[in-house]
This record gives structure tokens, sequence and C-alpha cells, in this order.
């Protein structure tokens, strides 16, 4: 069972950048597709981007298309979500979600990954 560790997260005024890392404890983190979620309070948590496995397929939420950039490090167990032009409306906890699939699969359901992160906190002031 893969274990996911956020980092990375922080305060940060509108306009700034952060990049947050998702590291994982399975040697074999290429064979799983990675969702980043966040959730702000009182609302529900959402979609924010997604990455295929081998990282050849990224997704995005419209709200944070354009500002936002998933990748990842197989080498390294790791994914990145690079957050860039950030508002106070970006202000939630990032969760890193895995999904062991081997073929290009991507989800931007909450409930299609079955392994979470604890998250990190992402503050931005206005």
């Amino acid at each position: 069972q893969v274990q996911l560790v956020e980092s990375g997260g922080g305060l940060v005024q509108t306009g700034g950048s952060l990049r947050l890392s998702c590291a994982a404890s399975e040697g074999t983190f290429s064979s799983y597709a990675v969702g980043w979620f966040r959730q702000a309070p009182g609302k529900e948590r959402e979609f924010v981007a997604a990455v295929t496995r081998l990282g050849t397929g990224t997704y995005y939420a419209d709200s944070v298309k354009g500002r936002f950039t998933i990748s990842r490090d197989n080498a390294k167990n790791t994914v990145y979500l690079q957050m860039n032009s950030l508002k106070p409306e970006d202000t939630a906890i990032y969760y890193c979600a895995a999904r062991l699939r081997l073929d290009n699969y991507y989800a931007t359901s909450i409930n299609a990954y079955p392994y979470w992160g604890q998250g990190t906190q992402v503050t931005v002031s206005s």
C-alpha cells in the first residue's frame, strides 16, 4: 500500500507562487495515476489537477488552468504541483491522491483514488 506525504505549503501573498510536492513510499510509483485535490473551509473537496502514471497526460480544473502545472519525477517517487499567480480563493488544504493503474488513466473524482496523503495548508493573503 502506497503512502503519500505532501509538503511545500505555506503562506504567500496574492500573485505569488508555491510548489507542492507529493512523495510516495512506493518504489513503483510509476504505476500510479496521481491527482491533486483541495478543500477550503466549509467547502467540499474538489479536483485540482491529475497526471497519468508516466506523466504523458495532464489535466486541470478550469479554475487553475494556465496557473498551475502538475508534473512528476518517477525516479524520485514524487509528483509536483507548481502554483503560480495565486489568488485568495486558492486558499485550502491541498491533498495528493493515487490509484494503481497500468494504463494512461486519470480521474477527477475523489472516489477514484484509494490512497491519500494528510494534506498541506496553502494560504494566500490579499
